[in-house]
């Protein structure tokens, strides 16, 4: 029996990304000892039927915490923000839980061994969304060129879910926590206080974003133990974009010494030409190589 576990989740339009980080876990030989379950949010039998002989188990998504229907609007996607934070209801033959978006592969399987092992004795395994080369943090607006507004994700969202003033300025200026990847064991601590933060941030805030949230107020408040993995562990390149080793073929960090990224994250899209690289492969953007040259690459995975 496989002790740990990646779970992600898709609907029928996200399908190619998963079947993408699906192949990408396979690649590697460490993936015959860890399980792969996927939560459907609204895939069709054809897409399930084509999963069947590569993962271990397919449950359908649920609404764990109800939300308003005017809030749903048929979007099933969106039971991801609710979710993830019950995998062990969901899979519960499992020790350890690796969460992965789909609209994320994996590079280097040296992080999955980090996630899992980061978890450990209840702790969270979480990647914060800051590191070299990250020039805005948090937004503010200034007003008469001394006071300022505070616009950081963290507070605002805080603010639009009606959390204490007490709690949002403890979330203000922390770096934000990216919930897209994570590991927990099954009887860590965490899940409740995610649980519990969720229900309150879904009862006035927007769906969408509620769990992360919830996330943040579980480190940043209820100071959940947390083991804080490097960004290579969930490399988001929104907010920057990675080289390219043409010697090695893999992306790596941008700067030195240029490690090789562990999972590439297309969180909000890598957008051209008003397309979105994640609904449209055969987009390519300029990378630079560790030579300095410039390059045509898609950031999806690809064999």
């Amino acid at each position: 029996m496989k002790k740990n576990v990646i779970v992600s989740l898709s609907d029928a339009n996200y399908f190619p990304l998963l079947e993408e980080l699906i192949d990408s876990i396979k690649k590697f030989d460490e993936s015959k000892d860890v399980a792969i379950c996927i939560l459907d949010a609204g895939l069709t039998q054809d897409q399930k039927n084509k999963l069947a002989n590569k993962i271990d188990e397919i449950k359908l998504a649920e609404w764990d915490i109800e939300v308003p229907v005017n809030k749903v609007k048929g979007k099933d996607w969106l039971k991801s923000q609710v979710s993830r934070a019950f995998l062990p209801k969901y899979f519960p033959n499992y020790e350890k839980y690796l969460w992965i978006d789909c609209d994320a592969w994996v590079n280097d399987w040296k992080c999955i061994d980090l996630y899992f092992k980061a978890c450990d004795n209840g702790n969270l395994g979480i990647t914060q969304t800051i590191g070299p080369g990250y020039k805005i943090t948090s937004k503010v607006n200034w007003l008469l060129g001394k006071l300022a507004i505070i616009k950081s994700q963290n507070f605002k969202h805080a603010v639009k879910s009606k959390i204490p003033y007490e709690k949002a300025r403890k979330l203000a200026f922390a770096p934000h926590i990216n919930i897209g990847v994570f590991s927990l064991e099954k009887n860590s601590p965490g899940w409740k206080s995610w649980q519990d933060n969720l229900k309150q941030t879904l009862k006035a805030g927007n769906i969408f974003g509620s769990e992360g949230l919830a996330i943040n107020m579980s480190v940043y408040i209820d100071e959940l133990k947390t083991e804080f993995l490097p960004l290579n562990c969930n490399w988001i390149t929104s907010n920057l974009l990675p080289k390219f080793d043409e010697e090695k073929k893999t992306f790596v960090e941008p700067y030195l010494p240029n490690y090789k990224i562990g999972i590439i994250h297309l969180a909000a899209g890598i957008w051209k030409n008003g397309k979105d690289m994640r609904m449209d492969k055969t987009i390519q953007i300029e990378i630079e190589t560790l030579n300095h040259k410039k390059i045509l690459k898609s950031l999806r995975y690809s064999n």
